[in-house]
């Protein structure tokens, strides 16, 4: 991968990474249902008005939108409000790799293998580990709400697994408009009717309508548009393992812009989790030259 390349694959991830700051202050000034309605409204508008749709059909489009707005950024935001930091959820919802993987075992007939069981093991030992120290900032229910953003990530992993190949950022922007709605419903549900919202949008600082935009412009646009123009331009497996970086610059952040502890058990538990995840993208690409040398003889 050429240097500017390489370069363009860590904004990525360091966009995605620190994110989860840029989300704790969103919900500094706007709740959950709303903040996610709002980002996912922009990620879509007005961008669909000069965007071409994408040649997938409609149901796999709200399908996705639905499961990435909803159940993912949906369960994500309620549980950083005031149940876990950005730090370990940034950790935490990287799970969905393994549910993903159970998902495609279940629906797709793939083959469970030896070296995803150890990633899945060491993955649940760092989970224990955090599990082992809840307390008022890492409650169960937060962690909980971040598991099952994982698996709805997982989710719409697998919708996107079902269409094949199509433009992702063309995708993400046209299936984005989808989540509106019943993230709206849920806001007026649980936050407040429309003139509550509305009192909140214009009470909303400088701050929270910046993060609004990171989410929309840098997380789903930016992010997804050149991590998918690199898997264009390179073999998955020089890209995709980049995405390890993820909980570091997550964890990272939180630490440098919120001032959230790294105790020995919270960077214990990261290793776990990571090496996990290390095991389960990188090994095949480890084994593959030894396995060719093998099928040679």
């Amino acid at each position: 991968m050429p240097f500017n390349h390489l370069l363009l694959a860590l904004a990525v991830v360091f966009v995605w990474g620190t994110n989860f700051v840029v989300i704790r202050w969103g919900l500094d000034g706007l709740p959950p249902f709303l903040f996610a309605t709002l980002r996912f409204t922009f990620s879509a508008l007005p961008w669909l008005l000069f965007i071409p749709r994408p040649k997938a059909p409609w149901h796999k489009m709200a399908a996705f939108g639905m499961l990435l707005g909803v159940g993912q950024f949906g369960l994500l935001f309620l549980a950083i409000r005031s149940d876990i930091s950005p730090g370990l959820a940034s950790l935490v919802v990287q799970l969905q790799v393994f549910f993903t993987i159970g998902l495609s075992l279940y629906f797709m007939g793939e083959k469970v293998r030896g070296y995803q069981i150890t990633g899945l093991l060491l993955a649940v030992a760092g989970l224990g580990v955090i599990g082992a120290h809840l307390n008022a900032t890492v409650t169960l229910l937060g962690v909980a709400l971040v598991l099952m953003a994982g698996f709805f990530w997982a989710c719409a992993n697998l919708v996107v697994k079902s269409i094949g190949r199509v433009n992702m950022l063309h995708f993400v922007v046209w299936s984005s408009i989808f989540a509106v709605p019943p993230l709206f419903a849920l806001s007026w549900l649980f936050e407040g009717p429309p003139a509550s919202m509305w009192h909140l949008l214009q009470q909303a600082s400088a701050l929270t309508w910046a993060s609004v935009a990171w989410q929309a412009v840098g997380n789903s646009l930016f992010g997804f548009g050149v991590w998918n123009w690199l898997l264009s331009r390179h073999p998955a497996a020089v890209v995709t393992p980049m995405a390890l970086l993820v909980p570091v610059f997550g964890m990272s952040a939180s630490a440098l812009a919120l001032g959230e502890p790294m105790q020995p058990w919270k960077l214990g538990a990261g290793a776990l989790v990571l090496a996990g995840l290390a095991v389960i993208v990188l090994w095949p690409r480890l084994t593959r030259p030894r396995r060719a040398i093998v099928d040679a003889r």
